[in-house]
């Protein structure tokens, strides 16, 4: 039986990633900050939850994130940026899944087809950045695809037949996006599961490092 490891499983897309997966007939486990108190702006903390969690997985992903971070929110223009809420979001939103994979790479298999995904988002797109502001939430994201990418290319000598990426779900309907989604359609958290799960499983080696859509499409850097 294929087995699946969901990091942030509480969440709105975490929680219908782990939904999909059981349905697809998959083991998963799920771990997240409110189920057992993995902190991703801790590396103790995610040493001590994934230390205690026995593979290997096919699958790894991890589904957390935040545009709010306290205080802070997506900064409008140029004079609302400051080095705390920089600071937050780089260490939630990049350097987090970093350290998620540093540590989860021992339950991933050297001998066989493995995949990990960490949920980024278009807007941590230099290329298709036309439109200013969230500076933070922008910076970590694309800081994020950077690490991933460097991760995959170590990653690949030592798991050939492993593939490793960034996502972009899209426009859900969850928490995280009702008061930032303006005019875009939001789909449900069930369905956007559902395709990112299908992109996933469609990827080869060769396309390990990119950052890919809910389309599976290759988003720019």
């Amino acid at each position: 039986m294929e087995r699946a490891l969901v990091v942030g499983a509480s969440g709105g897309i975490g929680a219908a990633l782990v939904a999909a997966l059981g349905s697809r007939g998959v083991a998963v486990t799920g771990i997240s900050r409110r189920q057992n108190g993995i902190d991703l702006t801790d590396e103790a903390s995610i040493a001590q939850v994934l230390g205690g969690i026995e593979g290997p997985f096919d699958t790894v992903i991890v589904a957390t994130g935040a545009l709010e971070l306290g205080p802070h929110k997506p900064e409008k223009s140029l004079r609302a940026a400051n080095a705390e809420a920089l600071a937050a979001q780089f260490s939630l939103n990049a350097t987090g899944p970093l350290l998620v994979l540093k540590h989860a790479l021992r339950l991933m298999p050297r001998d066989k087809p493995t995949r990990f995904a960490a949920l980024s988002a278009r807007v941590g797109s230099i290329g298709d950045n036309a439109l200013g502001g969230w500076y933070s939430y922008r910076a970590a994201k694309a800081a994020l695809n950077q690490l991933i990418h460097t991760a995959a290319i170590e990653i690949a000598r030592s798991h050939p037949q492993s593939v490793v990426v960034t996502l972009h779900p899209g426009t859900v309907d969850t928490g995280l996006t009702a008061n930032y989604r303006g005019g875009h359609a939001a789909v449900p958290a069930s369905v956007a599961a559902e395709y990112l799960l299908d992109v996933l499983s469609a990827l080869t080696p060769a396309q390990t490092g990119q950052f890919f859509d809910w389309q599976g499409e290759a988003v720019p850097w």
